[in-house]
């Protein structure tokens, strides 16, 4: 039998208290837009990305997007769309897309928060797993969106797999 669920309890609960308190001891330029949305500026290893989540209490779902800083130019849009399917394969959570209005390429990822089931470390997870597909995949982008590369020939520059220890 579920488990029901105070509506008091639920009008409260809000995941973005939740990333704004596990963000916020980074020093990272935090924008809480609304109850609902939150943007982020988070460093990266080639580039800041912007981070923004959204929070959809009819859904009880978190988007989530991590956005490149690049911009992708009209004529090689259909480019980066076979790179974007090629990486998605490989991905096992989220996947990356292209915000067609501005050209810009991100990862993106929703999940369900029921209140009684989510706390800090998924979306700390969530988080951390979307900042190292960007950092992962980024070269990726850069070879294609401006060096001029193909996809193949990008994602075999770009990704390298470690194999051992050192």
């Amino acid at each position: 039998m579920p488990v029901s669920i105070s509506s008091h309890k639920r009008e409260r609960f809000n995941p973005i208290d939740q990333v704004e308190d596990i963000l916020s001891p980074n020093d990272w330029f935090l924008d809480r837009r609304s109850d609902k949305e939150m943007a982020v500026e988070v460093p990266g290893s080639w580039c800041d990305f912007g981070l923004f989540f959204s929070w959809s209490e009819n859904l009880n779902a978190l988007h989530f997007s991590c956005a490149l800083d690049m911009r992708v130019q009209p004529e090689i849009i259909t480019k980066v769309y076979e790179l974007v399917a090629k990486l998605n394969e490989r991905l096992w959570i989220g996947h990356f897309a292209v915000w067609i209005e501005e050209g810009i390429p991100m990862f993106r990822h929703t999940i369900n928060c029921n209140p009684d089931e989510i706390d800090s470390s998924h979306i700390r997870n969530l988080i951390n797993i979307a900042i190292r597909e960007c950092n992962q995949y980024y070269p990726a982008f850069q070879f294609v969106i401006w060096g001029g590369k193909t996809v193949d020939n990008a994602l075999s520059r770009s990704i390298i797999e470690t194999q051992g220890q050192a």
